[in-house]
């Protein structure tokens, strides 16, 4: 599929280059190194919108997905060395954070495979924080980039590396088989008890 790379909201895009430019957050001692040390200068690229997937392990629980913000890889002179992220709050779209980590260059692995796929899908980023786990989310639906969406079936879900033990990662999954294998994951195991 041709990749269409969402048009992130212009006041997220605003508030990531104003942090950009700030040497107070780019040089902070809170910056990861991947993005304190880089050379040159670094721009966003590759907006994505992050949402979470709530309700999982619920047995009568549809899982929903909810937009918490947008996610912008940021490049220096060569492959990204980290992420940007906005979030929305009260006041309108604000920075969150950089980040740095292997989920930057499992992301752009992850957007390559996509763009080798057929089919017409919406790319997003989809976090499951009970298992610390980040997908690439090439969802099926017509909704805009950044509303809530539900979960479709149909949807494709490439796991991010590193992916929790026993989900294959940086290749896509139907989202109607690997919902249950996350479910299993999160369901508890039952107590073991010694008859009396």
């Amino acid at each position: 599929m041709p990749l269409h790379v969402p048009a992130a909201p212009a006041a997220a895009t605003r508030s990531v280059l104003a942090a950009l430019a700030s040497a107070n957050a780019t040089r902070g001692t809170r910056t990861p190194p991947a993005i304190r040390t880089a050379a040159g200068a670094l721009r966003p690229e590759l907006p994505l919108p992050v949402h979470v997937l709530t309700g999982v392990a619920g047995a009568q629980v549809t899982p929903r997905t909810s937009p918490t913000g947008w996610r912008f890889l940021l490049r220096g002179t060569g492959a990204a060395v980290g992420t940007a992220d906005a979030m929305l709050t009260a006041d309108g779209w604000t920075f969150s954070h950089f980040g740095e980590g292997p989920y930057v260059a499992s992301t752009e692995k992850a957007l390559r495979r996509a763009s080798a796929l057929s089919g017409a899908f919406q790319p997003r980023l989809l976090s499951v924080p009970e298992l610390y786990m980040l997908t690439l989310w090439l969802h099926s639906g017509s909704e805009q980039q950044g509303e809530e969406a539900a979960l479709d079936g149909a949807d494709l879900l490439i796991p991010l590396a590193p992916a929790p033990p026993g989900i294959a990662a940086d290749r896509p999954h139907r989202a109607d088989a690997l919902l249950p294998l996350l479910s299993r994951r999160l369901v508890p195991a039952p107590l073991l008890t010694t008859p009396a």
